[in-house]
Protein backbone atom coordinates (compact mmCIF):
# COMPACT_ATOMS: atom_id res chain seq x y z
CA UNK A 1 0.00 0.00 0.00
CA UNK A 2 1.07 3.50 -1.22
CA UNK A 3 1.92 5.79 1.75
CA UNK A 4 -0.70 8.54 0.93
CA UNK A 5 -3.12 5.59 0.70
CA UNK A 6 -2.29 4.13 4.00
CA UNK A 7 -2.23 7.33 5.73
CA UNK A 8 -6.54 8.22 4.36
CA UNK A 9 -7.50 4.95 4.97
CA UNK A 10 -6.24 4.95 8.15
CA UNK A 11 -7.90 8.28 9.46
CA UNK A 12 -11.17 6.84 7.45
CA UNK A 13 -11.37 4.26 10.03
CA UNK A 14 -10.48 6.35 12.56
CA UNK A 15 -13.59 8.76 11.88
CA UNK A 16 -15.78 5.31 11.11
CA UNK A 17 -15.11 3.67 14.81
CA UNK A 18 -15.94 7.09 16.18
CA UNK A 19 -19.95 6.60 14.24
CA UNK A 20 -18.78 9.60 12.04
CA UNK A 21 -20.13 9.99 8.69
CA UNK A 22 -18.26 10.41 5.86
CA UNK A 23 -18.94 12.51 2.79
CA UNK A 24 -17.10 13.08 -0.45
CA UNK A 25 -15.30 16.18 -1.80
CA UNK A 26 -18.34 17.18 -3.95
CA UNK A 27 -21.08 15.94 -1.58
CA UNK A 28 -22.10 13.09 -2.82
CA UNK A 29 -19.34 12.00 -5.39
CA UNK A 30 -15.88 11.37 -4.47
CA UNK A 31 -14.10 9.02 -2.17
CA UNK A 32 -16.03 9.49 0.92
CA UNK A 33 -13.04 10.90 3.18
CA UNK A 34 -15.07 14.31 4.95
CA UNK A 35 -16.37 15.12 7.63
CA UNK A 36 -20.26 15.75 7.67
CA UNK A 37 -19.42 19.01 9.21
CA UNK A 38 -15.91 20.69 10.27
CA UNK A 39 -16.23 20.09 14.00
CA UNK A 40 -16.15 16.51 13.70
CA UNK A 41 -12.85 16.51 12.38
CA UNK A 42 -11.46 18.83 15.45
CA UNK A 43 -10.51 18.02 18.73
CA UNK A 44 -12.36 21.09 19.92
CA UNK A 45 -13.78 23.78 17.80
CA UNK A 46 -12.06 26.72 15.86
CA UNK A 47 -11.47 29.52 18.23
CA UNK A 48 -12.67 33.03 17.04
CA UNK A 49 -9.16 33.97 16.36
CA UNK A 50 -8.27 30.64 14.42
CA UNK A 51 -10.80 31.19 12.29
CA UNK A 52 -10.58 34.42 11.19
CA UNK A 53 -6.83 33.32 10.50
CA UNK A 54 -8.03 30.89 8.20
CA UNK A 55 -10.56 33.18 7.01
CA UNK A 56 -7.69 35.50 6.20
CA UNK A 57 -5.64 32.75 4.39
CA UNK A 58 -5.38 32.29 0.92
CA UNK A 59 -6.43 28.46 1.01
CA UNK A 60 -10.11 28.50 1.79
CA UNK A 61 -9.50 25.77 4.19
CA UNK A 62 -12.58 26.31 6.11
CA UNK A 63 -14.65 27.42 3.28
CA UNK A 64 -17.48 25.04 1.86
CA UNK A 65 -21.07 24.53 1.44
CA UNK A 66 -23.75 21.75 1.24
CA UNK A 67 -22.84 20.41 -1.89
CA UNK A 68 -18.74 20.87 -1.27
CA UNK A 69 -17.17 20.65 2.16
CA UNK A 70 -13.80 22.68 3.01
CA UNK A 71 -10.86 20.86 2.65
CA UNK A 72 -10.43 20.97 6.58
CA UNK A 73 -13.65 18.69 6.56
CA UNK A 74 -10.74 16.26 4.96
CA UNK A 75 -9.58 13.14 7.60
CA UNK A 76 -6.14 13.39 5.85
CA UNK A 77 -6.29 17.12 6.22
CA UNK A 78 -2.94 19.22 6.97
CA UNK A 79 -4.15 22.03 8.59
CA UNK A 80 -6.76 20.13 10.47
CA UNK A 81 -3.56 18.25 12.15
CA UNK A 82 -2.36 21.22 12.84
CA UNK A 83 -5.09 22.82 14.45
CA UNK A 84 -5.27 19.84 16.35
CA UNK A 85 -1.90 19.60 17.67
CA UNK A 86 -1.36 23.46 17.85
CA UNK A 87 -4.85 25.15 18.70
CA UNK A 88 -5.17 23.94 22.49
CA UNK A 89 -2.28 25.49 23.53
CA UNK A 90 -3.19 29.02 21.83
CA UNK A 91 -6.52 28.83 24.00
CA UNK A 92 -5.30 27.39 27.28
CA UNK A 93 -2.53 30.23 27.18
CA UNK A 94 0.38 27.82 27.62
CA UNK A 95 1.82 28.62 24.03
CA UNK A 96 5.47 27.88 25.87
CA UNK A 97 5.14 23.98 26.06
CA UNK A 98 4.35 23.14 22.46
CA UNK A 99 7.05 25.37 21.67
CA UNK A 100 9.65 23.55 23.25
CA UNK A 101 7.98 20.21 22.56
CA UNK A 102 8.92 20.94 18.99
CA UNK A 103 12.48 21.27 19.79
CA UNK A 104 12.54 25.42 19.44
CA UNK A 105 13.47 26.49 22.85
CA UNK A 106 14.02 24.97 26.23
CA UNK A 107 11.31 23.91 28.61
CA UNK A 108 10.50 26.40 31.02
CA UNK A 109 10.63 29.53 27.94
CA UNK A 110 8.04 32.07 29.02
CA UNK A 111 8.65 33.95 25.84
CA UNK A 112 6.36 32.65 23.56
CA UNK A 113 2.94 34.49 23.67
CA UNK A 114 0.93 33.02 20.84
CA UNK A 115 -0.29 31.11 17.91
CA UNK A 116 -1.09 32.35 14.44
CA UNK A 117 -2.22 30.05 11.89
CA UNK A 118 -1.63 30.85 7.91
CA UNK A 119 0.70 34.00 8.96
CA UNK A 120 2.48 36.00 5.88
CA UNK A 121 5.53 37.53 5.83
CA UNK A 122 6.47 39.58 2.25
CA UNK A 123 9.67 38.37 0.40
CA UNK A 124 9.75 41.35 -1.46
CA UNK A 125 6.80 43.90 -1.54
CA UNK A 126 7.69 45.65 -4.66
CA UNK A 127 8.20 42.70 -6.65
CA UNK A 128 5.35 40.32 -5.47
CA UNK A 129 2.06 41.30 -4.59
CA UNK A 130 1.42 37.19 -3.05
CA UNK A 131 3.19 36.52 0.86
CA UNK A 132 3.49 32.88 1.00
CA UNK A 133 0.91 31.25 3.84
CA UNK A 134 3.36 29.48 6.66
CA UNK A 135 0.68 26.96 8.62
CA UNK A 136 1.65 27.85 12.43
CA UNK A 137 3.67 30.45 13.45
CA UNK A 138 4.73 31.20 17.41
CA UNK A 139 5.32 35.16 17.69
CA UNK A 140 7.50 35.18 20.80
CA UNK A 141 8.56 38.11 23.01
CA UNK A 142 10.18 41.88 20.94
CA UNK A 143 12.59 41.14 23.94
CA UNK A 144 14.58 38.58 22.52
CA UNK A 145 16.21 37.99 19.32
CA UNK A 146 14.69 34.48 18.24
CA UNK A 147 10.95 36.82 16.92
CA UNK A 148 9.45 33.88 15.36
CA UNK A 149 8.77 30.51 15.22
CA UNK A 150 7.62 28.70 12.30
CA UNK A 151 6.14 25.31 11.40
CA UNK A 152 5.47 24.03 8.22
CA UNK A 153 3.13 21.25 8.61
CA UNK A 154 2.96 18.14 6.20
CA UNK A 155 0.37 15.59 6.44
CA UNK A 156 0.19 13.36 3.30
CA UNK A 157 0.67 16.18 0.68
CA UNK A 158 4.53 14.87 0.53
CA UNK A 159 3.14 11.18 -0.83
CA UNK A 160 1.33 12.39 -3.41
CA UNK A 161 1.78 11.62 -7.06
CA UNK A 162 1.23 15.03 -8.23
CA UNK A 163 4.69 15.99 -7.42
CA UNK A 164 5.34 19.52 -7.03
CA UNK A 165 6.65 22.81 -8.66
CA UNK A 166 10.30 24.39 -8.64
CA UNK A 167 11.12 27.62 -7.57
CA UNK A 168 10.57 30.49 -10.01
CA UNK A 169 13.18 32.29 -11.52
CA UNK A 170 12.04 35.79 -10.45
CA UNK A 171 12.96 34.90 -6.82
CA UNK A 172 16.96 34.47 -7.36
CA UNK A 173 17.53 37.70 -8.25
CA UNK A 174 16.77 39.63 -4.78
CA UNK A 175 18.80 41.55 -1.99
CA UNK A 176 17.26 38.95 0.70
CA UNK A 177 19.91 36.17 -0.54
CA UNK A 178 22.60 37.93 0.89
CA UNK A 179 24.45 35.59 3.74
CA UNK A 180 22.89 33.00 2.20
CA UNK A 181 24.41 31.85 -0.26
CA UNK A 182 24.87 28.12 0.14
CA UNK A 183 20.98 27.95 -0.13
CA UNK A 184 21.28 30.74 -3.16
CA UNK A 185 23.61 28.28 -5.28
CA UNK A 186 21.00 25.34 -3.91
CA UNK A 187 17.78 26.71 -5.68
CA UNK A 188 19.47 27.46 -8.75
CA UNK A 189 19.54 23.87 -8.92
CA UNK A 190 15.56 23.28 -8.01
CA UNK A 191 14.75 26.09 -10.61
CA UNK A 192 12.29 26.48 -12.82
CA UNK A 193 11.89 23.13 -12.31
CA UNK A 194 12.31 20.91 -9.46
CA UNK A 195 13.21 17.08 -10.55
CA UNK A 196 15.71 16.04 -7.61
CA UNK A 197 13.32 16.07 -4.82
CA UNK A 198 10.05 13.72 -5.10
CA UNK A 199 8.60 13.89 -1.29
CA UNK A 200 10.37 17.21 0.02
CA UNK A 201 9.10 20.51 -1.24
CA UNK A 202 11.94 22.75 -1.19
CA UNK A 203 11.00 25.53 -3.13
CA UNK A 204 8.56 25.97 -0.68
CA UNK A 205 10.62 26.48 2.23
CA UNK A 206 13.29 28.39 0.40
CA UNK A 207 10.16 31.09 0.16
CA UNK A 208 9.02 30.55 3.94
CA UNK A 209 12.94 31.24 4.70
CA UNK A 210 12.99 34.15 2.32
CA UNK A 211 9.89 35.99 3.82
CA UNK A 212 11.39 35.56 7.72
CA UNK A 213 15.04 36.67 6.96
CA UNK A 214 13.49 39.71 4.93
CA UNK A 215 11.27 40.68 8.24
CA UNK A 216 13.19 39.15 11.24
CA UNK A 217 16.85 38.93 9.50
CA UNK A 218 18.91 35.54 9.39
CA UNK A 219 18.66 35.01 13.46
CA UNK A 220 15.42 36.63 14.39
CA UNK A 221 13.58 32.89 13.32
CA UNK A 222 13.18 29.42 13.79
CA UNK A 223 11.62 27.12 10.81
CA UNK A 224 10.48 23.51 11.60
CA UNK A 225 9.50 21.21 9.15
CA UNK A 226 6.32 18.78 11.07
CA UNK A 227 5.88 15.90 8.82
CA UNK A 228 4.05 12.77 8.79
CA UNK A 229 6.37 10.06 8.61
CA UNK A 230 5.70 6.35 7.06
CA UNK A 231 7.45 2.96 6.80
CA UNK A 232 8.75 1.95 3.56
CA UNK A 233 10.42 3.34 0.75
CA UNK A 234 8.85 6.71 0.67
CA UNK A 235 9.39 7.42 4.07
CA UNK A 236 12.91 6.49 3.92
CA UNK A 237 13.49 8.37 0.78
CA UNK A 238 11.27 11.90 2.22
CA UNK A 239 13.81 11.26 5.38
CA UNK A 240 16.73 11.53 3.40
CA UNK A 241 15.70 14.65 0.90
CA UNK A 242 14.87 16.06 4.73
CA UNK A 243 18.60 15.79 6.10
CA UNK A 244 20.23 17.07 2.55
CA UNK A 245 17.87 19.96 2.75
CA UNK A 246 19.06 20.50 6.69
CA UNK A 247 22.79 20.36 5.70
CA UNK A 248 22.12 23.27 3.27
CA UNK A 249 20.30 25.58 5.67
CA UNK A 250 23.34 24.31 8.42
CA UNK A 251 25.88 25.32 6.52
CA UNK A 252 24.69 28.99 5.71
CA UNK A 253 23.54 29.19 9.78
CA UNK A 254 20.10 29.10 8.75
CA UNK A 255 17.99 28.13 11.97
CA UNK A 256 15.89 25.09 10.61
CA UNK A 257 14.90 21.26 12.31
CA UNK A 258 12.82 19.05 11.43
CA UNK A 259 10.64 16.62 13.38
CA UNK A 260 8.12 13.66 13.05
CA UNK A 261 4.39 14.23 14.14
CA UNK A 262 4.66 10.74 15.94
CA UNK A 263 8.00 11.82 17.41
CA UNK A 264 5.76 15.07 18.93
CA UNK A 265 3.15 13.33 20.33
CA UNK A 266 5.00 10.71 21.69
CA UNK A 267 6.74 13.77 23.11
CA UNK A 268 3.84 15.34 24.39
CA UNK A 269 1.85 11.79 25.99
CA UNK A 270 5.05 11.27 28.33
CA UNK A 271 5.34 14.61 29.49
CA UNK A 272 1.90 15.83 29.65
CA UNK A 273 -0.38 12.47 29.60
CA UNK A 274 -1.69 13.37 33.14
CA UNK A 275 -2.45 17.12 33.11
CA UNK A 276 -3.83 17.13 29.42
CA UNK A 277 -5.56 13.48 29.49
CA UNK A 278 -8.27 14.27 26.71
CA UNK A 279 -6.10 16.33 24.48
CA UNK A 280 -3.41 13.21 24.62
CA UNK A 281 -6.07 10.53 24.14
CA UNK A 282 -7.42 11.73 21.15
CA UNK A 283 -3.64 12.48 19.40
CA UNK A 284 -2.83 9.08 19.99
CA UNK A 285 -5.60 7.32 19.18
CA UNK A 286 -5.83 9.41 15.63
CA UNK A 287 -2.45 10.13 14.76
CA UNK A 288 -0.30 7.00 16.29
Amino acid sequence: MQAKEYILSKQIQWALNRGISLVGSKGQRGRHAYTSNLDQNLFEPLILEVSKCFECGDGGEIKGNQDCPAKMQAVHSSSAIGVNVFQYWHKISQVPVIAAACGFCKKGNTTSQKIVFEDKYAIDEKRFWHAPNIDVVIHNSDSIKVKRFAVECKFTEAYSSRGHSGLRPEYLNLDVWYGIDRLYDFSKEISPDDSKYKHLHPAQLIKHILGLKNKFGKDGFKLLYLWYDILGEEGIVHQKEIGEFMKVTKADGIKFHALSYQDLIVTLATEHRSTHPKYIKYLTERYL
